[in-house]
């Protein structure tokens, strides 16, 4: 059954209040339009880091440009639940959680729900220039299942990695929601920013990541500049085929587009189906490799590869 989705390119900052403001007006647009899936960015509640880096604002256990830390089950996310209603809608976050001791740590997070229900969280793994510094990192991928279908959720530097794609399609994910803070280049950047290679980057690993897996693919990222940092926003929403549906480019605004997984997949599966054709069995140094297990195996494949 076709659905309208919204991928969404906007700038959120600490300010709670106008986060808010920003989000209601964003899902009263989707809502407009039909959309019955809206993907915000990564931390579109109190804003991501101001830099990234050793330039002196990222450091672990200081509140200093640090985004406010949120609980799952806390007032900011049943506000957004609030405003969702009966769209589902992902949105990022810093979550406020406590480690085996007891102790408080955060992490880089992402939430999917409505207004009554939230079908899954997720907390980032791969951290970009110093990122570490700030939060700690997620350990799993897993998708879930909401009434638009099966969902994944990754976040920016995740993008990078195949692997983290690949495992959520594993799982069944039918859409990947990649929600970003993602900059342009800090140096030698693009006069314009939709020419800056941070912003190519972005792109191609957005279309690769749909091709890949043969997903529907949509990508939210926060616009304008916060801190020391210049977004390339780019949100959009990209076929199985690797073909972009809809795409704001560096503007704010909502990338939105018609899906139906279901008869996408019918026809595209029918032939190349990259997950049924896969080979695991001659994967294994790839999971290994840097791991310090199966090293002599891994080191032996190195040679033979490059005999």
């Amino acid at each position: 059954m076709p659905i309208k989705v919204a991928s969404v390119a906007a700038n959120f900052t600490r300010d709670l209040e106008q986060n808010y403001t920003l989000i209601a007006e964003i899902l009263d647009e989707a809502r407009e339009a039909g959309c019955s899936l809206v993907a915000f960015p990564e931390a579109s509640i109190g804003g991501y880091l101001s830099s990234l880096g050793n330039h002196g604002d990222t450091l672990k256990n200081t509140t200093r440009s640090l985004p406010p830390a949120v609980t799952l089950d806390g007032p900011e996310i049943a506000r957004v639940q609030e405003l969702a209603g009966d769209m589902v809608v992902a949105i990022g976050f810093c979550e406020l959680a406590h480690d085996a001791d007891g102790e408080e740590v955060r992490y880089n997070a992402a939430v999917c729900l409505d207004g009554d229900h939230i079908y899954g969280s997720y907390r980032k793994v791969h951290q970009p220039l110093g990122e570490n510094m700030s939060y700690s990192a997620g350990e799993n991928y897993h998708a879930f299942d909401t009434p638009v279908g099966r969902i994944g959720l990754q976040i920016c530097y995740d993008k990078a990695f195949p692997e983290a794609a690949r495992m959520l399609a594993l799982d069944g994910a039918e859409i990947i929601i990649s929600m970003s803070a993602w900059p342009a280049a800090r140096t030698a950047t693009a006069e314009n920013l939709q020419e800056d290679r941070w912003t190519y980057r972005h792109n191609q690993f957005d279309i690769a990541r749909a091709l890949d897996n043969q997903v529907f693919w949509m990508a939210s990222n926060q616009a304008g500049t916060f801190g020391s940092l210049r977004y390339v926003g780019n949100a959009k929403v990209i076929d199985p085929g690797g073909n972009i549906l809809a795409n704001t480019y560096l503007d704010a605004g909502l990338a939105i587009a018609e899906i139906d997984p279901d008869e996408t997949f019918r026809a595209m599966r029918a032939g190349m189906f990259h997950l049924r054709d896969r080979r695991p069995d001659v994967y294994g140094p790839v999971a290994l490799a840097g791991t310090g297990e199966g090293t002599e195996h891994v080191n032996g494949w190195r040679e033979l590869s490059h005999a």
